[in-house]
């Protein structure tokens, strides 16, 4: 594995790369790695000669109120954890390398970043955006791989590198979760003891929403009831059951439905979905 902390002995290597006609695939990452990450190097590692995986924990995405400052950093850990997973390239690069004139965007996502984590976050898609643009352009790969609990975050990069017209193909990996249905997530650190039991129930209850919609009950009565159950346990931000394919609401020719929610325990946001097919297919 090379460590490159630099634009351009990274573009050097790629290019290295390229005229040995390798295939690329980046895995964009703040750190904090954990098994979510783990899939995707593996789903990189099948798509891919040539797996670059980068960690940066992006200023731009966080607000002035969020955890810019607290975000988990473990590097070291990190390093040995991306080094087990046997990839080619790790870039750990400096605010600098990323944004040489400065951190100002005029990025605007538009109304796919102003709704669910958008209304709380109101520049955030934004900041993923314009950090995730310059990833791919900085390192041009046939792939890149996302995971689906940040299902939001998907659809707006999925809809950046097409507005773009980039060549690179968006691949999706399903959420991984621990052993009591919660999925795994860099901020799950943040729990405390009797906040990580409570934690599990968060995905428990978007299980009984798809089960209720499964057997009939209408969405709308279905999502009240999924809202009622998880205000007795979280502060919640919102929960919503809509079409997959863009985040609206549901019509008798949707064909895949997610049922999404984002929910506080404590000082922790967490945010989790469900995709399953509808029954009108």
């Amino acid at each position: 594995m090379q460590i490159f902390e630099h634009v351009a002995s990274l573009q050097k290597f790629l290019d290295s790369c390229r005229k040995d006609s390798q295939k690329i695939t980046l895995v964009p990452t703040m750190g904090g790695l954990h098994d979510g990450h783990a899939r995707l190097i593996d789903r990189a590692k099948e798509l891919s000669d040539v797996v670059v995986v980068s960690i940066y924990v992006n200023p731009t995405q966080f607000s002035a109120n969020e955890d810019f400052e607290t975000y988990p950093k473990t590097l070291a850990q990190d390093k040995a954890f991306i080094k087990s997973k046997r990839i080619d390239a790790l870039f750990i690069p400096l605010n600098s390398e990323i944004y040489p004139e400065g951190m100002s965007s005029d990025y605007d996502v538009g109304k796919l970043g102003q709704i669910l984590c958008g209304i709380s976050r109101p520049s955030h898609f934004n900041g993923v955006a314009q950090v995730v643009n310059r990833l791919l352009d900085i390192v041009k790969p046939n792939y890149s791989v996302f995971g689906q609990k940040d299902y939001q975050q998907l659809l707006i990069i999925k809809s950046l590198v097409k507005s773009k017209d980039l060549d690179i193909i968006v691949e999706s990996v399903p959420t991984i979760r621990e052993d009591d249905g919660l999925a795994m997530s860099t901020r799950n650190k943040y729990l405390s003891e009797d906040e990580r039991v409570n934690a599990s129930l968060f995905y428990r209850q978007l299980v009984k929403a798809k089960k209720a919609i499964e057997a009939g009950v209408a969405i709308e009565l279905t999502r009240q009831q999924a809202l009622s159950s998880l205000s007795d346990l979280f502060e919640v931000e919102y929960v919503e059951v809509l079409d997959a394919n863009n985040l609206t609401q549901i019509k008798t020719n949707t064909e895949e439905i997610i049922i999404i929610s984002a929910i506080r325990l404590g000082e922790t946001r967490l945010i989790d979905n469900i995709l399953f097919r509808s029954s009108n297919v």
